[in-house]
């Protein structure tokens, strides 16, 4: 039986994560892997790429069937707190605040996109936004704080589309267009885990697209009002291909992950690195060496951070120049916590938490 991590705060809990992984934070990425992502029962076959890690002991997941699911002792049970009536939703993003506040994203096309908040641990939800045009898909929802956050839609009218809340998610708007580029023929996001627009502090955030000539990352640094688009090195020029996940650990160091999502499809260069806020993206010396649709920085860590997707779990040392792939489990998204809780979630009711083992 494997031994849990012991986590304490700071840079050494960090490090100690990523020894027990397998790899000290100054050494190349070449000793075998200590670490396993630790399965839980769920209780339900749902796929589950929305995933809320609020702590090491509590986590949402969200997933088809309008199923969500909250846990508050580690993932040892798990309460069913799924919206009523919601059973045709496929859930693909949530958000939590804590354990009782949570905001929950179902995407399709017209009125299938939807969202959802609760104030006490699912008990009871409030839709709080339907879309009612056809043309709109939205696909990932982040927050900057517990008032102020974004959601996004696929192109409308040759531009993304972007909505705004300043209370937490109780009622949202469409913000004004005029400052976001055109997008590209074909150009969409991809809710496949929830990481297509992510936020770092109180006023930046990314999206994240593919599925035209070139995969991109738009950057706005006013919660969404005006944005500028880098290329990214990523493959697109398909409609299953482009950068599928974001994280910054800051406002200036962030990491791009994604692929050709086809299972029989290979995925080169499914990784790329930013340390200007997004502006220029380099391509990963050593990426993945398969598709990846979620990514997570390790907390209080310059440089470690995790990438999953159905083929397996990759691990970084370097800021995401260099990966290697430590477990080979299937997972479509990863989240971690500051008490150095990191939890990945995906297909058949899959969740599991980080732990590691002797030896």
């Amino acid at each position: 039986m494997g031994k849990t991590i012991r986590m304490v705060s700071g840079g050494l809990g960090a490090a100690a994560l990523v020894a027990t992984l397998g790899v000290a934070p100054a050494q190349a990425v070449d000793t075998a892997p200590r670490a396993v992502w630790h399965l839980k029962d769920t209780g339900t076959d749902a796929r589950f790429r929305g995933l809320a890690a609020v702590s090491r002991d509590t986590a949402w997941v969200a997933g088809t069937k309008g199923t969500v699911l909250r846990t508050e002792d580690g993932g040892r049970s798990w309460l069913n707190v799924s919206p009523p009536g919601a059973g045709e939703l496929q859930f693909r993003d949530i958000e939590a605040f804590d354990a009782r506040r949570a905001v929950v994203l179902a995407i399709g096309d017209g009125e299938a996109s939807r969202i959802y908040r609760t104030d006490d641990g699912g008990t009871t939800w409030t839709e709080s936004f339907r879309n009612t045009d056809q043309r709109a898909f939205y696909d990932c929802v982040t927050f900057f704080d517990h008032r102020h956050g974004l959601a996004v839609s696929d192109p409308v009218d040759g531009r993304f589309r972007i909505l705004s809340t300043s209370d937490g998610g109780r009622s949202w708007n469409v913000l004004p267009s005029a400052g976001m580029p055109a997008a590209q023929p074909g150009e969409a996001a991809f809710a496949a885990g929830g990481q297509c627009l992510v936020s770092s502090g109180p006023k930046d955030v990314w999206l994240a697209t593919g599925g035209a000539a070139t995969a991109r990352v738009l950057h706005s640094a006013d919660r969404g009002l005006t944005w500028i688009a880098a290329d990214a090195t990523v493959p697109a020029g398909d409609p299953a291909r482009g950068v599928f996940a974001l994280a910054f650990r800051d406002r200036d160091h962030g990491i791009a992950v994604g692929g050709d999502f086809n299972a029989d499809q290979p995925s080169p260069r499914a990784a790329a690195v930013s340390r200007d806020g997004g502006r220029t993206w380099a391509q990963a010396d050593t990426p993945p060496p398969a598709y990846r649709s979620g990514v997570a920085w390790l907390p209080h860590s310059r440089g470690a951070a995790l990438a999953v997707g159905p083929a397996g779990t990759d691990l970084t040392t370097d800021g995401g120049r260099n990966w290697r792939t430590v477990d080979t489990g299937s997972y479509d998204t990863v989240d971690c916590t500051p008490d150095f809780g990191c939890w990945a979630s995906g297909a058949k009711g899959r969740v599991a938490r980080l732990e590691g083992r002797a030896g």
